[in-house]
């Protein structure tokens, strides 16, 4: 005997708000449409077996309400906006720890990157005024290029381009992280240290910059211009940054690079140009993504807490959503990962 459920389900795998309505649920349940509604808005007025019954058939049939009909109902979406202006190897480390942090709290995610583009500045003012209000609630940022300072929802920045100014932020180290990056190689005997720096209009590539020539001045190593080249923390625009460094009458012996991707192309680089690491340079990184400790050899880099920052980012987010005091600018350390890439100079 062939059942209404049957009938739905054979509308297609995928059976969704569009393909199973509230009126489908009403008719299998033998329910009114208005009861349905009580029950997944819980509201009070339905008793508990009737209750149950609808629930078991929205369970079976699949059905979901729609995020935008009920954020209209009630004011609010449960939703959490996590808005990336790129899916790569940092952000995706990101979105496990705020997924994570995020379970059991009432809250889903909504990860958002619209098509933003590397160079978009004011990816995040745009992205906002599409999602707050109707979709999210607050809003996870990662990496803003600009201050967000008149968002209509609650937001927090992870590692913005501006540093600590407006919405709560969150950041590691970069200054520490990268003055233990260059102390290493300095201690490990190199003198001639190069730097494939991040993108130029990026505070956190600032920031490690300065650590890095921190690590040389108290080393009492004289700073070289022609040492520094920018890699825009793409392994891409890595490739020509790295052939110069690698290729000068006086190579260095050892290169900090600001990011993993970026070190791991100088890597492969070196590799062309037949040079051994670490015996003919070392290498190292900055973030310890999974893919630095996979790189042949394996990455001696900065480990930025990925997952921390993320999970920071939802605790402090439904802080503000609660009402609650919140930190306006957390600062996390970045420690320093030995791997096989980095040994003493062999000249």
């Amino acid at each position: 005997m062939t059942t209404d459920v049957d009938r739905l389900r054979r509308r297609g795998p995928a059976i969704g708000a569009t393909r199973v309505t509230i009126v489908d649920v009403a008719r299998v349940a033998g329910v009114s449409v208005s009861t349905v509604s009580k029950v997944i808005n819980d509201r009070y007025g339905v008793a508990p077996q009737t209750h149950d019954r609808v629930m078991d058939v929205v369970e079976r049939l699949g059905y979901e309400t729609s995020l935008v009909a009920s954020s209209l109902r009630r004011t609010s979406t449960n939703v959490i906006g996590i808005l990336i202006p790129e899916f790569e190897p940092f952000s995706t480390e990101l979105l496990k720890g705020i997924s994570s942090a995020a379970e059991g709290t009432g809250y889903e995610l909504l990860a958002y990157s619209g098509n933003l583009g590397h160079d978009q500045v004011g990816w995040e003012r745009r992205s906002l005024s599409r999602l707050a209000g109707t979709l999210i609630d607050g809003a996870v940022v990662v990496a803003p290029t600009a201050t967000v300072t008149d968002a209509p929802i609650p937001v927090v920045a992870v590692d913005p381009h501006t540093g600590r100014t407006g919405p709560s932020t969150i950041e590691a180290d970069n200054v520490g992280g990268a003055r233990a990056a260059t102390q290493h190689l300095i201690d490990l005997g190199h003198r001639r240290i190069a730097h494939v720096r991040g993108r130029e209009d990026l505070v956190s590539a600032s920031l490690r910059e300065q650590g890095y020539r921190e690590a040389l001045e108290a080393a009492g190593i004289p700073f070289d211009p022609d040492l520094v080249r920018v890699g825009g923390y793409r392994a891409a625009e890595t490739t020509d940054a790295a052939r110069e460094l690698l290729t000068l009458p006086e190579p260095p012996t050892a290169v900090f690079s600001a990011n993993d991707l970026s070190a791991i192309r100088v890597l492969e680089i070196a590799g062309e140009l037949g040079l051994r690491v670490p015996e003919d340079l070392s290498v190292v990184g900055f973030d310890n993504v999974p893919e630095s400790a996979n790189a042949v050899p394996a990455l001696t880099t900065v480990a930025q807490p990925l997952h921390e920052m993320g999970a920071e980012a939802v605790r402090i987010l439904l802080g503000l959503l609660g009402g609650e005091p919140v930190e306006e600018h957390l600062h996390l350390p970045a420690t320093l990962v030995v791997r096989a890439s980095t040994a003493p100079p062999a000249r």
